[in-house]
């Protein structure tokens, strides 16, 4: 394993690699972000996961298929645990996602309930392959950092994977 870091309320998990099982919804959480990509969509996709394993939901970005600048995975899914999962539920489920959540949607996560994410790229390693493109200002995790309840936050793995579905885009 790694190390632990608490910021906040938020643990954040350094690890050296995932589990099998992990793994598996993780690589399902980039596959998802090619399938946005290939609709014409930013490449993120996410997933949630139920305590024995079960995917619960997925969901992809479909900011510009929709025309909808708040129609991120990671927000439409914290929206779906809200409106069918009970807090307990919430609590022992994970989203897995191909990129560390943005501000909105960490504010989602967090008012969801969930009580897991795991994520592929970090926000600095996305900057850095957007190579000029904007951000989106304060990280996901800070936003978790400040919430009123624990969480647990692993990341980033699987880089290269992750990284490969945004070759290319951001210089379009």
């Amino acid at each position: 394993m790694g190390h632990a870091r608490t910021h906040g309320l938020v643990s954040v998990i350094r690890v050296t690699e995932l589990d099998a099982r992990d793994e598996l919804h993780l690589r399902r959480a980039i596959e998802l972000s090619r399938q946005a990509r290939t609709a014409g969509d930013q490449p993120f996709g996410s997933l949630l996961v139920g305590q024995s394993g079960e995917v619960l939901a997925e969901d992809v970005n479909t900011e510009h298929t929709e025309r909808d600048i708040t129609a991120h995975p990671e927000l439409k899914l914290a929206r779906w645990a809200g409106r069918k999962l009970s807090l307990e539920e919430a609590a022992a489920t994970t989203m897995f996602t191909s990129c560390e959540a943005c501000a909105m949607c960490s504010g989602a996560i967090l008012a969801s309930g969930l009580g897991r994410v795991v994520y592929a790229l970090s926000a600095p390693q996305l900057d850095e392959l957007r190579r000029g493109s904007p951000g989106k200002g304060v990280r996901g995790i800070d936003v978790l950092a400040q919430g009123d309840r624990p969480i647990l936050v692993e990341g980033p793995f699987l880089l290269e994977e992750a990284a490969a579905e945004h070759s290319g885009y951001w210089l379009q």
